[in-house]
């Protein structure tokens, strides 16, 4: 029983071991140290490898039938004939002043290859593909931590299979402060954070204090482990291990491609997968949750009463209205053309506004010339009580009465227009009783009680002066609010009443001499106002030429 323990613990090394990235000597020369001072760059000569010894060391299962297994398997097809001996794009150990760069390709090489065995005439449409397979990881620049591929002489490498994405991996962010620590311990210019892995590294310290002490000592370890390795071959892999830290923490203001949407995570709900850490230092049930994303319970399983509100709430949805997308889309463009002369941002306004240039046109215009118009208006409607002409609006706050009821009453000179149409047909209580509940919401507390009661008495209750038209399910619950009065004890009143309203009064309203007149006088004064400013000069003032155009 003792010695149990102990053998388990003399296993985990090799285990380690096996999960250690593989290494990628096999794209290198087996003499790549040797000195030869007349060549600038030479052809590696790779041994012989099948095409599809890549793809095998990949845990890629070709049952999975995900979109992003789908696009990883044509993009691993792509790579893996790249680097084919035959035809593929040559990989090079290229000397530089005092070492070498091992197992590197140009871009403008990758280039070149897609555009002949891809079929593409574009160089741009070539390097917007290459881009797009570098996004995801499967060869970077060693120079740059931005994954995007350029025409010209940048030095790319190749991935390595065991860093591919299709491997599904999730690395937990003790996995990247591991990695940051081992890279502050190697002492490299190659090897210096750049300024936001410095300020994840600090994150992190913080976030993982108290265990803080495990990771530096799994940091020591790999740094060991690394050193054991031949210097090239380390090499290597220290750029393959930062490019994949480059796909899952990218640099800021590049895109994250193993971000996935929220709404997709949710539909993915697989209680028995088990995330992969880099290292393998992560036991399945122990892995270390983001300091971000740390959950605050166990998820329980769900109860009969858990599905019996699932399932009223999907229910719910199937019920749910739904559009055409086109329709949508028509009326989103109608909505827009119609608001788009009231939006200052789209339309200039005209006369230009005083508060911004030096012309008092806008001034001049409101204080003589347009309100005699709204005035004459009024008068069809009442002889005795005419509205005022400095309520007088332009004629784009007329024009947009007609959009909605909704505009009319926002407007108080609409709705006062509109109050006076109502009692020329004698049924003004609809607005007035709509006007009051609008009242009592921003009215304070303490007077809500009796001005609610005092509505009560003048539109709803029996012999009311102004009794308005309620249906019997409206009423019910209006008076049953009312045995506890609040502000929105006349909820459902008031939405009948508007309904009421923009279904009858409102179309009559938009129908009537009176809108119409007042909407085609409007649009004749805007035709005067180029002949209204030029003319002005020669009638001596503005009130001599107003008089004349009234005569």
């Amino acid at each position: 029983m003792a010695e149990a323990p102990q053998q388990q613990h003399e296993q985990q090394p090799e285990q380690q071991e096996e999960e250690q990235p593989p290494t990628a000597v096999g794209l290198m020369e087996p003499d790549e140290t040797s000195e030869e001072p007349k060549e600038d760059v030479q052809t590696t000569t790779t041994p012989a490898q099948p095409l599809l010894s890549m793809r095998s060391m990949s845990s890629v299962d070709p049952n999975d039938d995900s979109p992003n297994m789908i696009v990883y398997r044509k993009i691993e097809d792509i790579v893996t004939c790249i680097q084919d001996e035959a035809e593929g794009v040559p990989i090079r150990t290229v000397k530089s002043f005092m070492t070498k760069i091992p197992s590197v390709v140009t871009g403008a090489d990758i280039v070149q290859w897609l555009m002949k065995n891809l079929s593409i005439e574009d160089p741009t449409e070539a390097m917007h593909i290459g881009s797009l397979i570098a996004a995801q990881g499967y060869f970077f620049p060693i120079s740059d931590h931005v994954l995007s591929l350029k025409d010209d002489g940048t030095f790319y490498r190749f991935q390595a299979p065991y860093f591919w994405p299709s491997n599904c991996w999730e690395p937990e962010n003790t996995d990247y402060a591991i990695y940051l620590c081992k890279r502050t311990m190697q002492n490299k210019t190659r090897l210096e954070l750049a300024d936001y892995e410095a300020e994840n590294l600090a994150r992190l310290q913080r976030a993982f204090a108290r265990k803080w002490e495990f990771i530096y000592m799994q940091a020591e370890a790999q740094v060991k482990i690394d050193r054991k390795k031949d210097k090239t071959e380390r090499k290597i892999l220290d750029s393959q291990e930062r490019a994949f830290w480059d796909v899952h923490r990218p640099v800021p203001g590049c895109v994250n491609t193993t971000e996935m949407d929220i709404r997709k995570c949710r539909r993915m709900k697989n209680p028995h997968r088990v995330k992969k850490s880099v290292y393998g230092l992560a036991e399945e049930g122990t892995q270390s949750q983001s300091p971000k994303h740390t959950p605050s319970h166990h998820c329980r399983k769900g109860t009969k009463e858990d599905v019996e509100k699932e399932i009223l709430f999907l229910n719910t949805q199937l019920d749910r209205h739904c559009m055409k997308m086109s329709k949508v889309a028509e009326s989103l463009i109608s909505y827009t053309e119609q608001y788009m002369e009231y939006d200052p941002f789209l339309t200039a306004l005209e006369p230009s506004n005083p508060w911004t240039s030096d012309d008092p046109s806008l001034w001049d215009l409101e204080t003589s010339s347009f309100r005699w118009m709204f005035y004459i208006a009024s008068l069809t409607l009442s002889q005795t009580s005419p509205i005022s002409p400095s309520k007088e609006p332009s004629q784009q706050r007329v024009k947009k009465w007609g959009f909605s009821l909704e505009e009319a009453l926002k407007d108080p000179a609409g709705q006062e227009l509109f109050l006076k149409f109502l009692e020329s047909e004698f049924s003004s209580e609809n607005l007035r009783f709509w006007l009051a509940v609008q009242a009592l919401k921003r009215m304070p507390q303490q007077e809500v009680a009796q001005r609610a009661q005092d509505i009560w008495t003048e539109f709803l209750s029996e012999g009311a002066p102004s009794s308005i038209n309620l249906d019997s399910h409206s009423y019910e619950r209006t008076s049953q609010n009312l045995k506890d009065p609040g502000r929105y004890s006349y909820e459902d009143a008031q939405d009948h009443i508007y309904k009421l309203m923009k279904s009858d009064s409102y179309t009559r309203f938009l129908r009537s001499n009176v809108y119409q007149d007042l909407l085609m006088a409007r649009k004749k004064v805007c035709v005067c106002v180029c002949v209204f400013l030029c003319s002005t000069s020669s009638h001596g003032s503005i009130s001599g030429y107003i008089q004349n155009l009234t005569v």
